[in-house]
């Protein structure tokens, strides 16, 4: 949930300020609470401060840094006599609480006593307080609440043993035990020393310099050339090379990867907010992600990544938080084909202690392919004997690498910490996925050519309910409800959640999601003239019990508004309609989310809510 950002670039034209500060600035949608950076000079140059980034600016500019204001305005730009922070190699880190509250001490980077490294983690260090005594015992001061702090400690206790900086840095991750990506840098020293274990860290490969961070857009303006690390692993990261090695102290060869991101795809291209931006992507999203992928005439879809995939008895989708409720619709898409399917919060998947063997497929649903949750459940059903599917964006990721299969949904970066366009892609390719599914279970059969049509027509469909929406003008009658309710049926229900989910990360409201026969077993008593109910209501999808529910709820004075197919049927049943186009059933609810997202986002700017960075949120969870 960290972020982290490292730079080795010599004798480069900018300043490793600067890039440092980018890099924090592109991670700032990971979550944070506080930041700084520290830059190899000699002695070690640090900087840090709770708050945003801002905060870290202005402490620099307090210090005289030097460097050209191109994130902000004026006011922080330092002396250009200024070269305390001007050196050839430096770390940065935004940190996501875990252990301490925010402040200024507790930021990383931390140092040891007398400055002989200074360190960035992003993890957790679970036998900190076994390693906290044991350097308390031999003098060591502890200045900080976190657990990362002593790491600094057992470098700079085994240099002072006589150990080099590397071997010291492989000594004290040598004792860690936990998740960490972690970062060391020394004074007058033009190296960064990492290691990886369970937490994301990925290397960039410039021309003037390399890099270091845990997620692509750190870097991306710079390059696009990476190299991904997996567990166990280290590099010593320099301005000229690159050089990864195992837990021995092997070599290892790795292969460079090509981010086919354009790094415009990093901005907001002139929106108000990434959210709003990566609504609007969703139709070349889509696209994307269907690509090379259907061909409709014979009614079939083609997934190389499948190759060798045989037909599972059963399938567990195992996901966290939006990626869950895509997990909750492919399972609806699975069921329908005939193939047992369950959905899992990813979570709670070691202790539901579900039988799992060598037929059980166990698809792993996650944005970014490094969610702390849902990687320890894929281990668990990887140890279990059974085949693993990572369902994910980002190419080579955790998930991808581990996992038995991947299947890409080619979302491209998404930025805000509020899912959109990913969802919509999970959506797609879990429909493409079971189709697939089905198709093996039975091959004598095809998908139905009707869904396949619908699913090519879908980037049309969306763009008309981004050209038409009337989400704006509804929202502005709901602006004091006390809560949201969201109902749907069958494809409808798990987009009803995420409804819920959307508008409650967004704009701090409440607001809940149930399938729409539940809310009679409880939920109604919440029911009031102050709580709006939203309903998806596909005209081919049960209809008419899903306006029994919106009955129920309109006699106890709750105003409805119905996301619908069919206004002509259901538009006299409520007090507002968010019309979108007749499709499949199992397409339509896709194009309902477009509108839910829209009501989210209007409700929040209306709010003045920080939508892209809503409080307490990370992007990607990756501590457990």
């Amino acid at each position: 949930m960290c972020g982290i950002i490292g730079y080795a670039g010599g004798e480069s034209d900018d300043t490793v300020l600067e890039r440092l500060l980018n890099g924090l600035s592109n991670l700032e949608y990971r979550g944070y609470d506080s930041a700084g950076i520290a830059v190899a000079n000699a002695p070690l140059a640090v900087e840090k401060r709770e708050g945003e980034l801002v905060e870290l600016e202005r402490a620099l500019a307090a210090d005289g840094a030097a460097f050209n204001g191109s994130r902000g305005s004026d006011d922080w730009i330092g002396s250009d006599a200024a070269d305390s922070f001007d050196g050839p190699t430096g770390i940065g880190h935004t940190r996501w609480s875990t252990h301490g509250p925010p402040s200024d001490v507790n930021a990383h980077p931390h140092t040891s006593p007398n400055g002989s490294v200074a360190v960035v983690h992003n993890g957790i260090i679970e036998n900190y307080r076994e390693l906290r005594e044991e350097l308390s015992a031999d003098g060591y001061e502890f200045r900080s609440d976190t657990d990362t702090e002593v790491v600094p400690h057992l470098i700079d206790r085994e240099r002072s043993g006589g150990a080099d900086r590397f071997a010291a840095f492989r000594a004290a991750i040598d004792r860690l035990e936990g998740s960490y990506a972690i970062a060391a840098v020394f004074p007058g020293h033009e190296t960064i020393y990492v290691a990886r274990h369970e937490s994301p860290l990925v290397l960039g490969l410039g021309e003037n310099g390399n890099f270091l961070a845990s997620d692509v857009p750190a870097f991306i303006e710079y390059t696009n050339q990476v190299v991904y690390l997996d567990d166990g692993e280290f590099a010593a990261v320099s301005p000229s090379s690159v050089t990864v090695s195992d837990e021995s102290g092997a070599v290892v060869e790795k292969s460079v990867e090509t981010i086919d991101w354009d790094p415009e795809d990093a901005g907001k291209s002139g929106y108000d907010h990434y959210m709003r931006k990566e609504i609007t992507e969703q139709p070349r999203a889509i696209r994307d992600c269907l690509r090379g992928r259907i061909e409709e005439l014979g009614g079939t879809v083609s997934l190389p990544e499948l190759e060798g995939l045989e037909e599972p008895s059963a399938v567990q989708f195992v996901a966290c938080g939006t990626s869950y409720h895509a997990g909750l619709f492919g399972e609806r898409l699975l069921q329908r084909q005939g193939i047992p399917a369950q959905t899992f919060v990813a979570s709670e998947y070691d202790a539901d202690q579900l039988p799992v063997d060598e037929e059980t497929l166990v698809v792993g649903v996650t944005q970014s392919g490094e969610t702390a949750d849902t990687m320890r459940a894929l281990r668990g059903a990887n140890r279990a004997g059974a085949t693993t599917l990572a369902l994910t964006n980002v190419v080579a990721s955790s998930a991808a690498r581990e996992c038995d299969h991947v299947l890409y949904i080619r979302a491209g970066p998404e930025i805000s910490v509020a899912a959109t366009k990913s969802f919509a892609s999970q959506q797609v390719t879990l429909s493409l996925l079971a189709t697939a599914l089905a198709d093996t279970a039975d091959p004598s059969s095809s998908a139905s050519r009707e869904h396949l049509r619908e699913l090519r027509r879908l980037p049309d469909h969306i763009q008309s309910v981004l050209d038409d929406s009337n989400a704006r003008s509804v929202v502005e009658a709901f602006l004091e409800a006390d809560a949201y309710f969201f109902i749907g049926r069958g494809y409808s229900a798990p987009v009803a959640l995420e409804g819920a989910l959307k508008l409650k990360e967004i704009t701090y409201r409440h607001a809940e999601g149930f399938p729409a026969g539940e809310l009679k077993h409880g939920p109604l008593a919440l029911v009031t003239e102050a709580t709006p109910v939203f309903a998806i209501v596909s005209g081919r999808e049960k209809t008419s019990a899903t306006i029994g529910n919106v009955t129920e709820v309109q006699a106890r004075g709750a105003p409805v508004v119905a996301v619908t197919d069919s206004p002509a049927t259901v538009g006299s049943h409520v007090d507002y309609v968010l019309e979108v186009p007749e499709t499949h059933p199992a397409v339509m609810p896709i194009v309902a989310n477009v509108q839910l997202q829209l009501v989210a986002y209007w409700l929040a700017d209306a709010l003045d809510r920080p939508i892209d960075k809503p409080r307490n949120l990370a992007k990607s969870v990756t501590v457990l």
